[in-house]
């Protein structure tokens, strides 16, 4: 999500915008928290990646602990 985020040129703040999000809540993202599905919509759309591209490897995460 970082990579995507900024091959756009946006930082947090201005992706949270755009996604009706706050910077903390996209911070928390990058950081390894798993995002509500409808958050994980918007930001893929934004993005213009999927939701699996995107966050695929936060459920590979949480199905490993």
């Amino acid at each position: 999500m970082i990579a995507a985020r900024a091959h756009l040129g946006l930082s947090q703040a201005a992706l949270g915008e755009k996604c009706n999000l706050s910077r903390q809540t996209i911070n928390g993202i990058e950081n390894g928290t798993m995002p509500r599905v409808r958050h994980a919509i918007r930001i893929s759309k934004v993005l213009g990646h999927s939701v699996e591209d995107l966050f695929g490897h936060l459920e590979k995460e949480e199905t490993t602990k």
